[in-house]
């Protein structure tokens, strides 16, 4: 008698810091899923995090934490649904505290937390770089990091797996990480529960693993949202994150949770596959490489795709590192105009404000005049009609070294409410805020190793 394949169910609990929590609380009640994870950090959001430690050494990771779990955990613990969060961001250690507040309250006795750490190396930044490493900035070619050394802030590395698996393998019912790589949240349940190593003859598979994670690390932007079909999803407002049925043999079928709404299908799965996406040939990861040209998609039911033939390369030597660091501020105002005339209105205006700033002498390294209806997202890629809008908004921003300096936006904007056209609206007004700005670069992989700590309720 042939061995069954075994299969495990993994969910996506959130696409980032500030998400739905109803659908991830739907999908541990009605989803029959072994594992999910929540995916709430972005490229900067650590270095946000980094500076929140700073004031306050008891916070520093997504506050989001403690009202997922009184809500995920009840269902989570009754189902036996293991949960993985990169919620710790820039304090893993006091956010596991957090859970294990919130499970004592809920009388959950017993509760593991694996805490995952090791991918914050701005410590031993200083002393790396005096052993030779340079650490290149991936974006503008430039070749270390004097440029920017006394505003450096936060130095994160993307880690993998690993000790994801290993608070797993010693029975960690919830895994609290900072940094890890988005699609570890999903691999580590594979590798752990697969017995796979990262060694030659898993390759395959774990990049298998790799595309199975990043098509449904971003929650409902597979099951329709954030979609170029939008027309056809239907009933987005109760929107179903996705499930991943995953086989042991690398095979993936992506679906959701019974009776909510949104879509998977072929289309909906693709429009993710190259999101965020350089390489499609070398979708390189902490944990391994897949090829997603390799990669073979098949609508098999209702809201069923299969995913397969997955092939891929060894994980990589190096990992990413995103350095944050200060870099000045923003001044921004608005102010809209209507019918008639409204776009010369708005036109006349950032002429106004254009030479008031040079009156007043504004030290900026960068100004932009917008016209919200009109080319405010697309900018110069589109042709301004000159046509007779309903109502124009002039959005003027400029970035600055100093807060003064920024602050002088918000103040001649205002202005424009008495020395432009009449009717104008102001917009709410706004504060500058400070910028926080990326270094992207590389690490070795032996320069951050991460390590995992058990505690229990």
């Amino acid at each position: 008698m042939k061995e069954e394949m075994k299969k495990i169910r993994v969910g996506a609990g959130s696409a980032f810091w500030g998400d739905m929590l109803e659908p991830a609380v739907e999908l541990v009640e009605k989803g029959g899923i072994d594992y999910i994870g929540f995916d709430h950090l972005a490229e900067l959001t650590l270095s946000i995090l980094t500076r929140v430690r700073a004031k306050d050494p008891s916070k520093g990771y997504i506050p989001d934490i403690i009202p997922w779990m009184k809500a995920i955990l009840p269902p989570a613990w009754e189902r036996g649904c293991k949960v993985i969060t990169n919620a710790g961001g820039a304090n893993p250690e006091q956010a596991a505290e957090e859970v294990i507040k919130v499970a004592r309250d809920l009388g959950m006795k017993g509760l593991k937390i694996g805490v995952v750490t090791g991918d914050d190396v701005l410590p031993k930044l200083t002393s790396l770089r005096d052993q030779g490493m340079a650490f290149p900035n991936l974006d503008t070619g430039e070749d270390d990091l004097t440029r920017i050394q006394d505003r450096i802030i936060a130095a994160n590395a993307y880690t993998g797996s690993d000790s994801v698996i290993q608070a797993l393998g010693g029975g960690a019912h919830v895994v609290v990480a900072g940094r890890i790589s988005d699609n570890a949240l999903f691999v580590a349940p594979a590798m752990h529960e697969f017995g796979w190593t990262f060694s030659e003859p898993y390759t395959d598979l774990i990049a298998s693993a790799i595309t199975m994670g990043h098509i449904i690390e971003c929650a409902e932007c597979c099951t329709g949202g954030m979609s170029n079909i939008w027309k056809a999803v239907p009933a987005p407002w109760k929107i179903g994150y996705p499930i991943a049925e995953f086989d042991e043999n690398g095979e993936t079928v992506i679906t959701k949770a019974p009776g909510t709404g949104g879509l998977v299908c072929e289309w909906t799965v693709k429009e993710h596959l190259v999101y965020e996406v350089l390489d499609p040939r070398n979708y390189i990861m902490p944990d391994g490489i897949a090829d997603f040209t390799s990669v073979s998609l098949e609508d098999v039911g209702e809201n069923r795709v299969k995913v397969s033939r997955v092939k891929g390369a060894p994980r990589p030597k190096d990992l990413k590192l995103c350095i944050g660091y200060r870099d000045g501020f923003i001044g921004e105002a608005q102010i809209f105009f209507p019918w008639p005339d409204a776009l010369e209105k708005a036109k006349r205006a950032a002429r106004i404000v254009e030479e008031r700033f040079r009156s007043t002498g504004l030290d900026a390294e960068e100004v932009r005049y917008d016209f919200l209806g009109v080319n405010a997202i697309l900018g110069d890629t589109v042709t301004v009609e000159d046509r007779d809008y309903n109502e124009v908004g002039l959005r003027v921003s400029a970035r600055t070294r100093s807060f003064e300096e920024a602050n002088k936006v918000r103040r001649e904007v205002t202005h424009l409410w008495t020395i432009s056209s009449v009717g104008a609206h102001m917009g709410v007004p706004t504060q500058p805020r400070p910028v926080i700005s990326l270094w992207p670069t590389l690490i070795p992989r032996e320069e951050v190793p991460t390590a995992f700590t058990m505690k229990e309720v």
